[in-house]
């Protein structure tokens, strides 16, 4: 069956499996796509080793959904069977590379914090170590091939992924190649795509598996040549990312700091544990309320008119409320000076260029001198 997936999938992450392989399951289901996946194991680590062989051995694998939509809890056992196999790139690179060249249509990714760094490597290598290395690699085999461009839909959580993957493959092939027209083939006939992806996937299950809330989203930038494979509700094909990041970063991941530093200012870190705990705390949840109804939300009603603010800030309280999430507040609280930063500054000084007030913001911004909160064993 593995013949028949033009979706090549590098990762066996619960969150792809959560996510844009789930999606690609429902289509298929659905009969709305024939598009099956392909999965690419990348790393030669035993517990992914072994998640590679549980996914080409069974016909399906199992997604559960736990959480609240609404309001209502939501708990459903679902059967996902978009996989066609798995080849683990360290001991079947000649399969995964003849797939490449002759079945291929679409590539996602979802290689982790470090998935883009190259370091150094070379796509000349039998097996390149990098991810950024092998992709580079196979494109090579496909244009050597005379076959067309790709689709390149990365799902890593950086900024304009699709541009940043893209300049990462041209170096490395200028570098290792020193081809006019392979540089050709890659930036004209391959189309690179970046999308944002928000969907919590909180555990695996075994042997292969995971367990993910019911909200989901994949926007994807609409881009020249970019033909999706197949169609999903919580795709949205957009003509710009930047709303989009500007909602989640403004009110996801601002309210996840604030909550983080109104638990750290009230002395709550020995008796609150999880978000879904802080939610249940009516001095954090009344405090997190305010912020985001009276100080966040109006300002980005001014800056984002047209991006429905309130049914993402419901649907975020529905996912800190999350009865099955066990979300640490003490991970959150990593690096906590530097999302400050990220998150409540920019949005301080927007409301500056409307004139909003913002008392509970700023006075989150002074408590910035507080040491680093790194490791994670800090607030243990």
């Amino acid at each position: 069956m593995i013949s028949q997936a033009s979706i090549v999938q590098f990762g066996t992450s619960r969150f792809l499996l959560g996510h844009v392989a789930a999606f690609a399951g429902a289509a298929l289901a659905e009969g709305n796509s024939r598009e099956a996946v392909l999965v690419v194991q990348t790393s030669a680590r035993p517990e992914g080793k072994a998640k590679a062989a549980a996914l080409a051995q069974q016909d399906s694998y199992p997604l559960h959904i736990k959480g609240l939509r609404n309001g209502a809890p939501i708990e459903e056992h679902l059967s996902i069977s978009s996989i066609a196999g798995c080849l683990v790139a360290q001991e079947e690179w000649e399969a995964l590379e003849r797939h490449f060249i002759q079945t291929a249509c679409w590539v996602v990714s979802n290689t982790g914090d470090s998935g883009y760094e190259v370091a150094g490597d070379t796509s000349l290598a039998a097996v390149p170590a990098s991810f950024p290395g092998k992709l580079t690699k196979l494109l090579y085999a496909r244009f050597n091939a005379g076959q067309p461009g790709l689709t390149l839909l990365p799902c890593e959580l950086i900024g304009s992924n699709g541009q940043v993957l893209q300049n990462i493959v041209s170096e490395l092939a200028r570098k290792d190649y020193d081809s006019v027209r392979f540089d050709t083939w890659l930036n004209d006939e391959c189309c690179w795509v970046n999308t944002l992806v928000d969907r919590i996937v909180s555990a695996p299950l075994e042997p292969v598996g995971a367990v993910a809330e019911p909200y989901a989203l994949w926007v994807v930038q609409q881009t020249p040549r970019l033909s999706m494979p197949f169609e999903h509700p919580a795709i949205e094909v957009v003509s710009s990312l930047q709303p989009y990041e500007l909602r989640k970063l403004h009110i996801l991941n601002l309210a996840h700091t604030y909550l983080v530093d109104q638990w750290l200012q009230l002395e709550l870190t020995g008796s609150v544990t999880y978000v879904r705990e802080a939610m249940r705390e009516p001095l954090l949840r009344n405090a997190l309320s305010e912020v985001m109804e009276q100080e966040v939300l109006p300002v980005l009603a001014l800056e984002l008119p047209d991006m429905d603010l309130n049914a993402y800030w419901q649907s975020t309280l529905d996912r800190f409320d999350n009865p099955f999430l066990d979300h640490r507040l003490k991970d959150i609280a990593q690096y906590h000076n530097d999302k400050l930063s990220r998150r409540i500054q920019p949005m301080v000084d927007m409301a500056k260029n409307h004139a909003v007030p913002t008392p509970r913001l700023s006075d989150a911004l002074k408590r910035k001198n507080i040491p680093n909160i790194n490791d994670k064993t800090t607030l243990l």
